[in-house]
Order: structure tokens, then C-alpha cells, then sequence
């Protein structure tokens, strides 16, 4: 027999193929979306549930690691006052707050 005779012999697996394929992507992006995309969005509704309790007079800690004392707060941006110089006031972006030291109420609490 000669070779294209044993070719057109066999038989073609095509949909057997494009099954197995359409699993495995499925597989992947399955992973995915587990393993990146669902903490990233967890994290997401942490960060914003932190960020809607800030109060003026709260202390911060930004994403830069200065810790700072609320002024004012707007609807994207908060003014932050660093350090003891009452002067030195700068205008920061919700996003960059990592942590919030509601100290007043700490207080408010251990007196009563």
C-alpha cells in the first residue's frame, strides 16, 4: 500500500479533538478566575468597606507607609495632615489608604 491510501484509510477525529480542547481552555480559565480574579475582587470589597467607615480625625496609614490625621474628606479625595507641622496638608486619593486608627473611640470606650 502506499501512503495515501493509508491516510484517507484512517479515520479523522476532528470533533473528538476540538472537545478535548474546549475543556482544557474551560479548565484554565476556571483556574483563573479562582486563583486571580475572585480574591483580587474580595480584596476590592474589603478595601471599600474600610475606606467608607474613614471619619475626619481619623489616623491613616497610605500605601507610601506615612501615617497621617484626616482633615477633610470629599468624595474621591481626602486631605491628610502629616506629621506634627499643621501645615503640611496634602490632598490623597481614597484607594491609597491601607489601614484607619479610629483612636477617639477607643478612648470614648475606656472611659466609660
Amino acid at each position: 500500500m502506499n501512503l495515501t491510501t493509508t491516510l484517507l484509510a484512517t479515520k479523522a477525529g476532528g470533533t473528538q479533538g476540538i472537545i478535548s480542547m474546549v475543556v482544557i481552555y474551560a479548565a484554565i480559565i476556571a483556574i483563573f478566575w479562582f486563583f486571580a480574579i475572585r480574591p483580587q475582587k474580595k480584596q476590592q470589597k474589603e478595601h471599600d468597606a474600610l475606606v467608607s467607615t474613614l471619619a475626619v480625625g481619623d489616623s491613616i496609614l497610605t500605601t507610601s507607609g506615612f501615617f497621617g490625621v484626616v482633615i477633610d474628606i470629599m468624595d474621591e479625595v481626602v486631605i491628610v495632615e502629616f506629621g506634627n507641622n499643621k501645615n503640611c496638608r496634602i490632598p490623597m486619593k481614597k484607594e491609597n489608604i491601607v489601614e484607619i486608627d479610629k483612636q477617639e473611640e477607643e478612648t470614648k470606650t475606656a472611659k466609660k
